[in-house]
């Protein structure tokens, strides 16, 4: 079989969906009548934000020279919260379209994402975007094409998604120079196949989407093994992407495709495992487990649907490997869940999908970050106790900021407001790429808004994480009418918690209902106030005619 797998990575916004959308129209997949643009974004979410948050796989079939060839497309999200879903689309594929918007030039994950294929050793094919707009600069995403990864001008492909320049060509480049996947004769050998992401199907239990690496996928209702996790299962069907699910007879070595395998415990299912056909089998190089960096309280409005919550958040946990989840408790909002996520883009989507998914309506806490006391992992401020913390260390990244040369000022000083310390610069025509290490708690903290505000929008930003160091920080208390509200406590670095401490009394001052008597606003570190407001009650208006009331109202 002539097959290509290959995936599409760029940074967020430049043009993959749509890409793909062309790939689709030209090869016949999805009838004409049948196109919308993003049809691979299949969440309602990602269509209305205009993100990829889901990565959807496609078979492609397409006739060069006569020859039919299959062609596995993996389209992976932009976002600097979701590269884990990249870092699983690159495991499973040969080669990569490097995508690059002619508006735009390379940007921070342009750069991330081509480094890491070239890591594995991925075969890129450099293609400029978006060549019709107006205001496109093709020859300074060229220049920057060959400073930055070396290609050769006549390697780099100028296409437009929405127009469907040059797509014919990608296709062409696609089929002669990634390689075919390694396929191996003996289909006698057990079957290896890397789970890259899964799903919850009510009737079909999990149903894996897998790279077969060895030997060929076993008859309906065989027996299945997940080799790290030691679970069983049965194969209940197996088929491809076309892109709706279609049911086949079978996947063999070097094919991408689906497996029932009739799990119903969605946990036992884990991205990056490898699945067999024989428990002595070694599994395949897999993934690290994915490590959630932002810790967020969500509590259900109503008490009476914390069932209903869990629940929604186990069949979530499936479909996002990289969240989790384990129940808390809180004075003030009752019980709970506290759940991790990559970043605060994530957060944001997993709460949004859980609204729009599962009809759950959800209170949400500060973001906070993950410390280790004594070599503990701290995930709440409510794990910490006393005024005085010793031994407690906070996570630091590693950030690449990517940004036009004349915002290099602005961007240095906010992010030394950050407490960031400056690395390195690599010049890229008229962008650079600033290198820092910054504490992560700096980062959950309106850092990616403030950034676009002092770049007017221009700068991106890729990160990772490094390691915990320590650091002298504070949990800073909000007290309400005197009585402690455990949701609103946070961990602060101290020298900042002053600062932090004012401006929290102040917000609340604003947003906190007046009553019929005065109600002190209190931000305190163990048994100091550090700041106060006073939310003053209402007043009687009263309206005296001599000696009599003949009026009044409050205000």
């Amino acid at each position: 079989m002539n097959i290509r797998n290959f995936s599409i990575i760029a940074h967020v916004d430049h043009g993959k969906s749509t890409l793909a959308d062309r790939f689709l129209e030209i090869t016949g997949t999805v009838a004409k009548d049948k196109m919308h643009p993003q049809l691979l974004d299949s969440l309602a979410l990602e269509q209305e934000r205009g993100i990829t948050i889901k990565l959807a796989p496609v078979r492609l079939n397409y006739i060069l020279h006569s020859t039919l060839y299959i062609l596995n497309l993996i389209d992976t999200p932009g976002h600097v919260d979701f590269s884990y879903e990249v870092s699983r689309a690159l495991a499973a594929v040969e080669g990569a379209i490097l995508l690059v918007d002619a508006t735009q030039g390379i940007q921070a994950q342009t750069l991330a994402h081509g480094l890491a294929a070239l890591e594995q050793n991925l075969t890129l094919i450099p293609v400029i975007n978006k060549v019709d707009l107006p205001n496109a600069d093709v020859e300074l995403a060229k220049k920057q094409f060959i400073e930055t990864f070396g290609f050769s001008e006549n390697e780099i492909i100028l296409a437009s998604g929405k127009t469907g320049i040059g797509v014919d060509e990608i296709l062409k480049a696609i089929i002669e120079k990634i390689p075919a996947p390694k396929q191996d004769q003996d289909m006698e050998k057990p079957l290896k196949a890397l789970i890259f992401d899964s799903f919850y199907d009510a009737f079909k239990g999990v149903v894996a989407q897998v790279r077969v690496g060895e030997g060929k996928t076993p008859p309906i209702n065989s027996k299945l093994y997940f080799l790290q996790t030691k679970a069983e299962g049965h194969v209940l069907e197996t088929g491809y992407f076309a892109p709706q699910l279609t049911q086949n007879e079978g996947l063999q070595s070097g094919e991408i495709g689906y497996i029932a395998t009739g799990v119903k415990v969605p946990d036992l299912v884990k991205v990056g495992d490898t699945i067999s056909t024989s428990l002595a089998t070694e599994p395949l190089p897999g993934y690290r487990e994915v490590k959630p960096m932002v810790f967020v309280g969500l509590y259900p409005i109503d008490n009476d649907e914390y069932f209903e919550l869990k629940e929604a958040l186990a069949k979530f946990k499936l479909t996002d490997p990289a969240f989790s989840f384990i129940p808390e408790h809180s004075d003030a909002l009752g019980a709970g869940f506290r759940c991790g996520f990559l970043g605060l883009l994530h957060a944001e989507v997993v709460q949004e999908r859980l609204l729009g998914e599962f009809n759950v309506d959800l209170l949400a806490t500060a973001p906070s970050v993950e410390y280790l006391l004594g070599g503990v992992p701290i995930t709440s401020p409510a794990q910490l106790q006393g005024e005085h913390i010793k031994d407690l260390k906070e996570p630091w990244v590693n950030l690449k900021i990517f940004v036009p040369q004349t915002y290099i000022g602005p961007v240095m000083e906010l992010v030394q407001d950050k407490r960031g310390k400056f690395l390195d610069m690599q010049h890229f025509g008229i962008a650079v790429e600033m290198s820092y290490e910054m504490p992560l708690s700096e980062m959950v903290t309106n850092f990616y808004d403030s950034l676009k505000s002092v770049s007017s929008g221009f700068a991106s930003l890729d990160w990772e994480f490094l390691d915990f160091r320590e650091v002298d920080a504070v949990r800073v208390d909000i007290l309400v009418g005197g009585e402690k509200v455990d949701a609103l406590s946070t961990i602060v670095f101290k020298p900042k918690a002053e600062g932090f401490g004012r401006r929290m009394v102040e917000k609340l001052k604003e947003v906190l209902p007046r009553q019929n008597f005065a109600i002190a606003v209190q931000a305190a570190i163990g048994g100091t106030i550090i700041a106060r407001e006073t939310i003053s009650p209402f007043r009687k208006d009263v309206l005296m005619h001599g000696s009599k009331v003949v009026g009044g109202g409050d205000y």
